[in-house]
């Protein structure tokens, strides 16, 4: 497919983020996204809709600064935006955007700001600043030792302030998050991750009560003028619990909450933050409150349920950047469903309350699944889908549970 528009994508990443913004520009421009990722792994390698490749360094700069340069001069007529996929992507393009070659955007704030915004630590202080809520924190120092107390019992999260020093450390027995049911497991927890050789802060937070219902996310795109254009909060319905996939949205139903909406717009334009934002939030039934957890400074690996609600993604990078288009403000106010999972497993492990709307949804075709599309539907990829189906009826079998009533 030859590319006669005036812009090419180019993402870094190879995981289900990377095939949800190349499919976004798939179907609003029918273009092919050049991908550079470390592995030859589905769901981005062998994809029609993505120039997938591989480069197993990187994550280095020299090799990002490689690859920009690459694609840079391939498409030397066009605009290259980068998009980052993956938090380590992001931070190279945030403190490497200004010298990119002249034909790259990189829509994104600059290294120093990023820096703050995704060490946790640093980000709860922020939103103390402007009235964000957030659970009950304790920022441990390794120094501490077992040699601290708390404020509040078990269970307790334990989570690193910065993810990207922490999975820099490369032992994959380390948890995204840990979930503590008692003192001796948080203790065992944070010897674990220092002796794999975190070098950082840890986070040590209140365990908010509630299922994976009780979550809320809130992707938002900010233009060039650092103005918040389009939000889009999602109710999530269901998580994966598997040890390196916890937290991960599985099931969303998109929702509007103006006053929530409303504080977080906010705290991004007096921030001056441009680009993608993603906020993960949790309803406290205990006191009426939405408390952020934190912040990712680029489109979340659910993505694709706000181009699937109505707002392509990558519509909104190019009518900014590239057609200079000052958009309106929209808070999405419309129903829709979004899904990483086969049906199956998404109505067995969500609450039965909320089964009519989703089969409302489905049978409206107001819903969607990152992987099942239509312009990318080869035999051998509709197999692998398969294969991803069964897989995941195996693992939240193994390890979520069946929720009660």
């Amino acid at each position: 497919m030859s590319n006669t528009l005036p812009f090419q994508p180019l993402l870094f990443g190879g995981d289900i983020n990377v095939y949800s913004v190349a499919r976004a520009f798939h179907e609003a421009y029918g273009v092919r996204s050049v991908a550079f990722g470390k592995y030859p792994s589905f769901p981005c390698h062998g994809s029609a809709i993505i120039d997938y490749r591989v480069c197993p360094d990187n994550e280095s700069e020299a090799a990002f600064r490689r690859n920009v340069q690459t694609v840079a001069e391939e498409f030397s007529d066009k605009t290259v935006l980068l998009l980052g996929c993956g938090d380590s992507y992001v931070q190279l393009a945030a403190h490497c955007k200004d010298t990119l070659p002249k034909n790259v955007i990189a829509p994104y704030i600059d290294g120093e700001l990023l820096d703050t915004l995704i060490n946790k630590e640093k980000f709860y202080r922020l939103c103390d600043e402007h009235g964000i809520d957030h659970p009950a924190t304790f920022i441990y120092h390794k120094s501490l030792g077992h040699d601290f107390t708390l404020p509040w019992g078990p269970p307790y999260i334990a989570k690193p302030a910065d993810s990207v020093a922490y999975w820099a450390c490369g032992d994959h027995s380390l948890a995204k998050v840990y979930i503590c049911q008692s003192w001796e497991e948080l203790l065992e927890s944070l010897d674990h991750v220092y002796a794999a050789g975190y070098p950082d802060h840890m986070v040590l937070q209140e365990f908010i009560p509630g299922d994976d219902s009780y979550m809320r996310v809130l992707p938002s795109y900010s233009d060039r003028n650092a103005r918040v254009t389009t939000m889009c909060l999602g109710h999530v319905l269901l998580e994966e619990h598997s040890p390196h996939g916890i937290g991960n949205h599985a099931v969303i139903l998109t929702e509007c909450d103006e006053e929530l909406e409303e504080k977080i717009k906010g705290l991004l334009e007096a921030l001056h933050f441009v680009g993608f934002s993603n906020f993960d939030i949790k309803y406290d039934r205990r006191d009426g409150r939405y408390k952020a957890f934190e912040i990712n400074c680029r489109q979340g690996r659910s993505n694709y349920y706000v181009t699937g609600a109505g707002h392509n993604i990558a519509r909104l990078v190019v009518e900014d950047r590239v057609e200079g288009r000052d958009l309106p403000f929209t808070m999405t106010k419309n129903r829709s469903l979004w899904r990483m999972v086969p049906k199956k497993v998404a109505f067995k492990f969500t609450p039965k309350k909320y089964h009519q709307e989703m089969r409302a949804l489905i049978q409206a075709g107001a819903d969607s699944h990152s992987l099942v599309y239509s312009g990318d539907a080869s035999l051998k990829r509709r197999l692998r889908i398969v294969k991803n189906h069964i897989g995941n009826i195996k693992r939240f079998d193994r390890y979520n549970k069946v929720p009660e009533g």
